[in-house]
């Protein structure tokens, strides 16, 4: 029986990415502005992909950690893993992940992304891969398409030239949570926000796991390997793969 000590992580090129988050992330949608593209390969077949990019609001992010270069952190803006990988995965595939970035950028100093508390998790997986909590908030991001009944993103609506429509249609309830990895330890101690214990997502009522709302009194996985195996969340110039 395979293992996550049997994937493989290796870059692949954008379009390869953006066809299996299409097919395998919950949302079914690419972000345009990725760079980085890592495959994630069981039997030499592409079962999942982590895309990376600039951050989506970068001017708003780069003052969490201070000090940081313009050019100093990045955002994993989609993490797309098929049920056909073994338990484990996601941490295995991201602790590579982490490493190919720090010997290939090492610039980079620090790892943004946020969990989608409204439609899919409150975080699992970064919980089991040494990211920390640093924010949880009431999103108001999603809105639903009245006349499509599609989900559609603030941002792409700005892009889209439809905000002022995009503020008439309902909103989505539910949590936006953010989480930072620091490729170099020593960005923690710059660290301007306060880093939140994760028993702060089931006190504020935004644990949510595979799409389903958990009630308060269930345990919420804790950043436990076995935890992460049980959740699928649904360009690159490297020049090695780091296996």
């Amino acid at each position: 029986m395979a293992s996550a000590k049997d994937l493989r992580v290796a870059p692949i090129k954008s379009t390869d990415a953006n066809r299996l988050v299409q097919r395998v992330h919950y949302s079914g949608k690419v972000v345009p502005n990725s760079q980085v593209h890592l495959g994630v390969f069981l039997n030499g077949v592409l079962e999942g992909a982590m895309q990376f990019g600039p951050s989506i609001n970068k001017k708003g992010s780069i003052n969490i950690v201070e000090g940081t270069s313009w050019n100093g952190f990045i955002e994993l803006n989609r993490m797309a893993f098929s049920e056909r990988l073994p338990r484990n995965s996601e941490s295995r595939a991201i602790a590579v992940a982490m490493r190919l970035l720090r010997k290939t950028y090492p610039h980079l100093e620090w790892v943004i992304s946020f969990a989608d508390g409204t439609q899919c998790g409150d975080g699992t997986i970064y919980r089991a891969s040494g990211f920390v909590l640093t924010d949880i908030r009431v999103s108001n991001a999603l809105r639903v398409n009245p006349a499509t009944g599609q989900t559609m993103h603030v941002i792409q609506a700005h892009h889209l030239k439809i905000s002022r429509q995009f503020r008439t249609w309902k909103t989505l309830d539910g949590y936006q949570l953010r989480y930072i990895y620091f490729l170099n330890p020593a960005a923690r101690e710059r660290l301007t926000v306060p880093i939140l214990p994760f028993d702060r997502i089931a006190e504020m009522g935004a644990s949510m796991y595979r799409g389903e709302r958990m009630r308060p009194k269930q345990a919420i996985p804790g950043s436990t390997s076995e935890a992460a195996g049980q959740y699928r969340p649904g360009r690159s110039n490297f020049q090695k793969v780091i296996n």
